[in-house]
């Protein structure tokens, strides 16, 4: 019963943490966590194909990793400073002063911890020998002439 729960209870978190990506106000990386904790718990499928998919494993990683790409930084503190910006506008504008005054106090502390994130590391491909080779194969990138495919019509081998 509780492992159902926890799958039902995932997949809502999971559902709002995708439209966090699109919605400014709504968080992103909260609810995928959750759903990464829930789904460990009640489902290895479900856990594996969060952690794993492309680009929602990826707010997981850098979370964990305490990384974030330089672009990630630059997209993330852009639409915070633009939500609060609308949100201390209309805060403002309806004589809600202390919190048109907190909210970007807020901002700037998140700022500060995003910008003092790590940065992610970018992988390099290896660096080629002048024979055209990585220091990793010991082989030239150059196909060899004879195809290693030695297989006939029949399915027989050829050597």
């Amino acid at each position: 019963m509780i492992r159902l729960l926890f799958i039902v209870v995932g997949v809502i978190s999971l559902a709002l943490g995708v439209l966090g990506i699109f919605l400014p106000v709504l968080p992103t990386t909260p609810f995928l966590l959750l759903s990464a904790f829930l789904f460990a718990r009640s489902s290895q499928r479900l856990h594996g194909y969060l952690v794993n998919h492309k680009v929602l494993g990826e707010y997981i990683s850098n979370y964990y990793n305490n990384t974030m790409t330089r672009s990630h930084k630059l997209r993330t503190v852009g639409m915070l400073w633009l939500s609060i910006a609308v949100s201390t506008g209309l805060l403002a504008w309806s004589d809600r002063m202390v919190p048109a005054i907190i909210l970007p106090l807020i901002a700037a502390a998140v700022t500060v911890h995003i910008l003092t994130l790590r940065p992610k590391p970018t992988p390099r491909p290896p660096a080629l020998r002048p024979g055209g080779s990585s220091p990793e194969s010991g082989r030239d990138s150059a196909p060899h002439p004879r195809s290693e495919d030695t297989t006939d019509r029949d399915g027989e081998g050829t050597r």
